[in-house]
């Protein structure tokens, strides 16, 4: 049996730079993972099963198996490695879904690691990264699990030094929102590129997230959570994440972050209080 952590994913800064001639857009940004998230486990079985527990399983529940990252990423690794071995794959789901913080992109990149540590093969092997790649923007980044500015659609990743242990809280205001939808609002300004000077922290304080605008749009509780954050007590740096509508804050201490997080949970909001790797 091999248990695998889908850690939240965190883009402190996220610059829409151009939509590129194969419809995707040109981005850049810069990713970190949090300590805590999702969990998959695989177990060989003599036939192929996939249970999702967990308090965010019934928002997946009845879904298109065709469509679950965990599926294909499952069904992506037996065809590159020539597995016929079946697996039962159970997805422990504590993350929210459709909420910035790349929950499905995490569980597919879990699913690919543990599926290469039961059957001997390198998590760092070339050949899972391009089947990552096939699953979506965000799956190689999560694969790697380390800080990282990624190019390109955001699999083009080049590692950074990151800001392990740092206090980071994650809310979420109950709200779903479409990763399409927001990307679709997006004004097409190329509002320029990611600081290359001076440590992760500073880099992403002089970034941006070019997608809150939008999701603000769409969901305008957005609003509210990035000013109970922004304007909590010792407060590093406040933002969305990815295309939302999750919003972090980072703190120097655990309290202040502890502090902050049952500010959030009072609004009825979704809440993490964890540590970045």
């Amino acid at each position: 049996m091999i248990v695998e952590p889908a850690p939240a994913k965190i883009n402190l800064a996220l610059h829409v730079r151009h939509r590129r001639a194969d419809g995707y857009h040109a981005l850049e940004t810069l990713f970190v993972f949090a300590a805590d998230g999702d969990t998959i486990t695989v177990v060989p079985a003599a036939a192929d099963s996939f249970t999702i527990t967990g308090p965010f399983a019934d928002a997946l529940a009845g879904g298109n198996p065709a469509d679950n990252l965990v599926l294909r990423a499952a069904q992506g690794f037996a065809g590159v490695f020539g597995i016929t071995q079946a697996h039962a794959i159970t997805l422990d789901k504590h993350l929210p879904i459709a909420s910035g913080i790349g929950g499905g992109s995490a569980d597919a990149a879990a699913t690919l690691r543990a599926l290469a540590r039961l059957h001997g093969i390198a998590t760092d092997d070339p050949r899972l990264f391009v089947l990552a790649e096939t699953l979506g923007a965000d799956v190689p980044a999560c694969l790697l699990g380390r800080a990282t500015l990624g190019t390109g659609k955001g699999e083009a990743l080049l590692p950074v030094e990151g800001l392990a242990g740092m206090p980071v809280l994650l809310v979420n205001p109950g709200v779903a929102v479409g990763t399409a939808a927001v990307f679709a609002r997006w004004d097409g300004i190329d509002r320029g590129a990611i600081a290359e000077d001076g440590d992760l922290l500073a880099r992403a304080r002089a970034g941006r997230n070019d997608l809150e605008p939008p999701a603000r749009a769409i969901a305008p509780v957005i609003d509210a959570v990035l000013a109970q954050l922004a304007a909590a007590p010792d407060v590093l740096l406040a933002r969305m994440s990815g295309s939302g509508a999750t919003c972090f804050a980072l703190f120097d201490e655990p309290a202040a972050r502890d502090a902050a997080a049952e500010r959030a949970r009072a609004c009825g909001w979704w809440t993490l209080a964890t540590r970045l790797t």
